[in-house]
């Protein structure tokens, strides 16, 4: 299996945000690995002690119900009556190591790409947004300054007040 089987565009649509990380849900997974998801979930149960929380967890009954209201699942149905188990991308990396096939080295090999992906594209984002911070920074002192330029033009242009000239001559006592 070459990249081209599985485009990574595919894989990107399957990570998602949860409780602050990015994760693929485990149904996903086992299609892209080609068993089912209870084989999968076996397979994990079996080697529960590489899958600690943070490589790994159970979404409960209220993310689900999100999950399923933003289309990323389809429906309750679905899920095959189970709350999904989600993997970060090191549960991924273990996932190969208890799936051992051909297919789930070149698919991990693949999702671990997409992951890659993502993370520059989010790292040049953050980057793109200091950026853009540092710019609006400068343009306001700029507009600062500008302004104080425009005041001193428009001082420079108005008129100076006339004063009296003191009169010359002669004058009389009185």
């Amino acid at each position: 299996m070459d990249k081209e089987l599985i485009p990574e565009e595919t894989i990107e649509q399957k990570i998602f945000m949860i409780r602050g990380h990015k994760v693929m849900l485990d149904k996903y997974l086992a299609e892209l690995y080609g068993v089912k998801s209870i084989r999968l979930r076996e397979q994990v149960k079996r080697n529960a002690s590489r899958f600690p929380e943070d490589f790994m967890f159970q979404l409960d009954e209220e993310e689900t119900k999100f999950m399923v209201s933003q289309n990323a699942i389809p429906s309750w149905k679905h899920l095959g009556g189970y709350l999904p188990y989600v993997f970060t991308e090191q549960g991924v990396a273990m996932l190969s190591t208890v799936l051992n096939s051909e297919r789930a080295i070149q698919v991990n090999i693949a999702i671990m790409r997409a992951f890659v992906k993502l993370r520059q594209i989010l790292s040049l984002n953050k980057e793109l947004a200091y950026k853009l911070n540092e710019l609006e920074r400068k343009i306001e002192k700029h507009d600062a300054d500008i302004q104080a330029i425009f005041e001193a033009i428009r001082q420079l242009m108005a008129p100076s007040p006339v004063k009296p000239k003191p009169q010359i001559g002669f004058k009389p006592d009185r």
